[in-house]
């Protein structure tokens, strides 16, 4: 079951990497439900990933860490490809269920400009 949680982390990343934002029909349950973004379902994945693409077209995710327990699985990584002296930071958790993330918390060093 470990490698099952960590291969649904695995293939999320590298869709991001990718640009192969049609694969979070895949990889996030209908009823997906991000905490940082207050939003659901595997569209609101696709329209994040589109805007941060559009942002940052060269940006890919490298995992640093990754922690699984139970049903969740919690990843350390960097993001490269955006601007700045150093690559911003992303501490995200899983809730992961039939081979699909269901539910995502995060936290991220990346600046935001409102």
């Amino acid at each position: 079951m470990t490698e099952d949680l960590r291969a649904a982390a695995r293939r999320m990343y590298a869709a991001f990497n990718a640009h192969d934002h049609a694969a979070a029909a895949e990889i996030f349950t209908a009823d997906f439900y991000s905490h940082p973004m207050d939003t659901t379902g595997p569209d609101s994945v696709t329209r994040a990933w589109q805007r941060f693409h559009e942002t940052f077209p060269d940006a890919r995710v490298v995992v640093e860490d990754m922690i699984v327990e139970g049903d969740t699985v919690a990843v350390r990584t960097s993001v490269h490809g955006i601007p700045g002296t150093q690559p911003p930071t992303m501490l995200e958790m899983f809730r992961v269920r039939d081979g699909r993330i269901a539910e995502l918390w995060g936290l991220s060093s990346l600046r935001r400009d409102s």
